[in-house]
């Protein structure tokens, strides 16, 4: 994640600990796709997800294990995802189990499932924050999710969380398609007084494997970025937002530093110096993914590949595997990652966005996804030079 409000504007966040933190001791933040199942058809959704009945979800007593697994591995925050969470029927006892060991619960859903009871139960279970999904305006979104009436069911949703006392938060994909509803989203965080916006690059996994045709050119990536760099400012400037951040691509991270020096910004070297205590991707690292079905991926965007499953090792085990071949590439960046980024002057608090698509770990299979959208002019000079 990259915090454009934080890095640009200096807002502080009450996650920079996890962010710029040397804290050692701390195991990766844990996204848990609890359910497959969903009562949408988003035509980006990573997983795959659809409203059809499946029996490879955990257990309670399994997810139950699994939760005090991460409370071992000293994982600071599990985010319950899918799929649509709402839609495990036991959610409220394994957000309530997570908060009894010691996690902080984020919850990413679709918002259409929350009315004033579900809230109040989210608060009930210590809810920390909810992050919903939103496409753009009503008729864009509700096509893009494939139901109609999606739109208006998420804002009620967002509007329940609200008054149940829950930090609540928008979650947007960029497309080529809605990319230029950027500065809707904005505004409609505005009028629902939401004050975090996290920004999500497609990558091109599950269902949105089939959409190269929503991919942005770099110019066009560079284009939205800005955007988002300018609305954040003048909303900081406004108090509109607490927190703006991009996530899936860290080439947004140089970028930004590349912006501020263009205008003499006079936060630019404390910029720098978060990005590079960041330490940049952390995909492997400070993030992991379990599935329903108690697979350990690399991150929530990496289902085409298994590193063990819960069912069988504890995930701690699993996680700290010096052995497993993909774990030890993403430990080891400066020795295994895209020739181009091994040039780069911004490597060092970039690390590329260094994966495979298919199942096929072979070194021929790794890439750049998303592709960096840097120039070969923007990134020639020394490492020494950033």
């Amino acid at each position: 994640m990259i915090n454009i409000s934080k890095l640009y504007s200096g807002l502080a966040s009450e996650s920079d600990y996890l962010r710029y933190s040397h804290e050692e001791s701390l195991g990766p933040v844990v996204v848990y796709n609890c359910t497959p199942r969903c009562n949408l058809k988003c035509v980006h959704c990573y997983s795959s997800s659809d409203s059809r009945p499946h029996d490879s979800e955990l257990t309670s007593a399994q997810a139950d294990k699994f939760l005090a697994d991460l409370a071992d591995a000293k994982c600071p925050v599990v985010l319950f995802s899918g799929g649509e969470p709402l839609l495990r029927s036991d959610i409220f006892d394994l957000l309530a189990e997570a908060k009894r060991q010691g996690l902080r619960t984020v919850l990413s859903t679709n918002g259409t499932l929350i009315d004033s009871h579900t809230a109040a139960r989210l608060a009930e279970v210590g809810l920390s924050y909810a992050g919903i999904s939103l496409d753009g305006p009503e008729q864009f979104h509700d096509n893009f999710r494939k139901t109609t009436g999606s739109f208006q069911a998420t804002l009620k949703g967002i509007e329940k969380c609200k008054k149940a006392g829950i930090k609540t938060g928008l979650r947007f994909t960029i497309t080529k398609a809605n990319a230029l509803h950027v500065p809707t989203i904005f505004d409609i965080a505005a009028s629902s007084g939401v004050t975090r916006i996290c920004f999500y690059h497609l990558i091109r996994t599950g269902r949105a494997k089939d959409l190269d045709a929503q991919t942005l050119s770099p110019q066009q990536t560079r284009q939205t970025i800005e955007t988002i760099i300018q609305k954040t400012a003048d909303f900081a400037r406004e108090s509109l937002v607490d927190e703006v951040l991009t996530v899936g691509n860290h080439a947004d991270g140089p970028f930004l530093l590349l912006r501020m020096l263009k205008e003499n910004h006079r936060g630019y070297e404390d910029a720098r110096n978060l990005l590079l205590a960041n330490g940049g991707n952390k995909t492997g690292q400070n993030i992991a993914c379990v599935t329903w079905d108690g697979a350990v991926h690399p991150d929530q965007f990496w289902l085409n590949y298994s590193l063990g499953n819960v069912k069988e090792k504890s995930f701690e085990n699993i996680w700290q595997d010096s052995a497993e071949p993909v774990l030890n590439k993403l430990r080891n960046k400066s020795t295994f990652a895209d020739p181009r980024c091994l040039t780069c002057r911004w490597f060092d608090l970039c690390k590329g966005n260094y994966r495979f698509l298919g199942p096929d770990p072979d070194p021929k299979s790794w890439l750049n996804e998303p592709p960096c959208y840097l120039t070969d002019q923007e990134i020639r000079n020394s490492r020494m030079e950033c």
